[in-house]
């Protein structure tokens, strides 16, 4: 069995491609790097001549609130293209099976929580990120209907909010725990004494080792089969003003942080729902404290 990663160089994809091969699975990562998943032609070539018997679409153009807002057409166009491409040329070379990686944000803005996987399209979405959150709906729509249509063992994982190692640390470009790894750390090395964080730190977000998640989406290779996406998350959530003091307190900051209400919170929450997962015999192994730690290490060791 060869797996082929798309994404494998980022947050999500080079975790994947880290645990296939610390259990021995015959793994091919691919990248931007290499050669553009809008290519369509491209694309299918690449995925004729490879034939692998499993993809993992971790391939996507990611963002924090300042990214979404300010390139809604990029994410929606950008993101239906790349993964288009990459099912299409799957059905085409015959893929046994294909595990498509979505995101949270898929979910209504005022969600009850926390969010089952039922919950989807049940409520208006979140404006800062609504054209990424349909670019992802799509997505999840094409492998039901691949699985209707032509009977694929195809399906949807919905991971949580990510952190680790290879992450986006990209002040205007990043979501908000590697923003605030890099704020708090360089403020350290730089001896500062204020570090100003978007938003008011009142909303509630839950966040994922990557390497907690490559190991579900292992077990979920194995186990799962469905027509319905899969929450993967802790079920455990803490607020933004939480994180960030975790953060300062880790990484030796000793300043006075600086709350700039100006900026867009987003959704209040986002808490998944993890039954399904949980059931499968799957439970995330690394603690928000000795994740931040790890992040904060690899941050400083590759900057």
């Amino acid at each position: 069995m060869t797996v082929l990663v798309a994404g494998a160089t980022g947050l999500a994809g080079s975790a994947i491609v880290r645990e296939l091969r610390r259990i021995g699975t015959p793994v091919v990562g691919i990248s931007s790097k290499q050669f553009d998943l809008r290519n369509r032609k491209l694309t299918f070539e690449y995925l004729e001549n490879l034939k692998p018997s499993v993809v993992i679409d971790a391939a996507a153009k990611v963002g924090g609130i300042n990214a979404n807002n300010t390139y809604p057409v990029e994410f929606l166009s950008h993101n239906i293209q790349i993964q288009t491409n990459l099912m299409d040329a799957s059905h085409n070379s015959k893929v046994d099976r294909f595990i498509f990686l979505g995101s949270n944000c898929i979910y209504p803005r005022n969600c009850p929580q926390p969010i089952k996987e039922e919950y989807i399209l049940s409520g208006a979405l979140e404006p800062t990120n609504s054209a990424y959150a349909v670019a992802k709906l799509a997505g999840i729509e094409l492998i039901k209907s691949y699985r209707k249509e032509f009977g694929h063992k195809w399906f949807s994982v919905m991971p949580i909010n990510l952190y680790g190692p290879n992450d986006n640390f990209d002040l205007e470009s990043s979501h908000v725990f590697p923003a605030l790894i890099r704020k708090f750390s360089d403020a350290v090395e730089n001896n500062d004494q204020q570090v100003i964080v978007w938003g008011s730190g009142t909303p509630r977000r839950e966040f994922l080792h990557v390497d907690d998640l490559a190991k579900a989406v292992i077990v979920c290779l194995e186990k799962y089969d469905s027509d319905q996406h899969i929450n993967i998350g802790t079920g455990s959530d803490l607020t933004i003003k939480e994180l960030a003091e975790k953060i300062a307190k880790i990484s030796g900051f000793g300043g006075e942080i600086i709350w700039d209400s100006t900026k867009d919170d987003g959704t209040p929450q986002k808490l998944l729902d993890v039954q399904k997962i949980t059931k499968l015999g799957w439970e995330p192994k690394i603690s928000i404290d000795d994740g931040i730690k790890s992040t904060i290490d690899w941050y400083l060791d590759n900057k």
